[in-house]
């Protein structure tokens, strides 16, 4: 009997994320309020919705991730970093700041595979530059962290960046703060 409850609660998560793409935006934001009331039952879908050609549906995915907030998403949260649309990168974006410091590691890690990836930087450098005022309670990130964010801003970031981030990597690893 519980797994048919499951199936119901998969169905209805799939149908709610069908409804993301519909052209009616009212149809959308309930569907939206409805999968952000679901919860991290409904990440694994949209983040698997963050990979759909129709760039409604990846924008409506990236924006309710925004407010679900949960560090599963990360990975393919990372990726839509370098998405073609400069909205849906934003929010993207946005989501790995609201996920907060479980997003930094591998958004590091990302900065160093994908050193060539603009959009990518672009990115990295927003999530990191809001990140740092809110973990000034952990000095030690802080002073990790301000370095990657300013390679960024210099005026070679794809060679600066990723020595940066992986010196941030490294630190992170051996205080033992990942």
């Amino acid at each position: 009997m519980e797994e048919d409850n499951g199936k119901i609660g998969l169905n209805k998560i799939h149908d709610l994320i069908t409804k993301l793409g519909n052209s009616d935006g009212s149809v959308r934001e309930n569907a939206r309020l409805a999968l952000i009331d679901i919860g991290k039952e409904a990440v694994p879908g949209l983040a698997e919705t963050l990979s759909s050609k129709q760039e409604q549906l990846r924008w409506e995915a990236a924006k309710t991730l925004v407010s679900i907030a949960d560090p599963v998403s990360v990975p393919a949260l990372i990726k839509v970093l370098r998405d073609e649309i400069f909205d849906i990168r934003w929010l993207a974006a946005e989501a790995l700041i609201a996920i907060g410091k479980e997003s930094i590691e591998p958004l590091l890690q990302a900065i160093i595979n994908q050193s060539n990836d603009s959009f990518l930087q672009e990115g990295a450098h927003h999530i990191i530059a809001y990140l740092l005022p809110g973990l000034s309670k952990s000095r030690e990130l802080v002073e990790i962290l301000k370095p990657v964010k300013d390679a960024l801003d210099s005026s070679a970031p794809r060679a600066a960046g990723p020595a940066a981030a992986q010196k941030a990597l490294e630190k992170m690893k051996h205080m033992k703060i990942t």
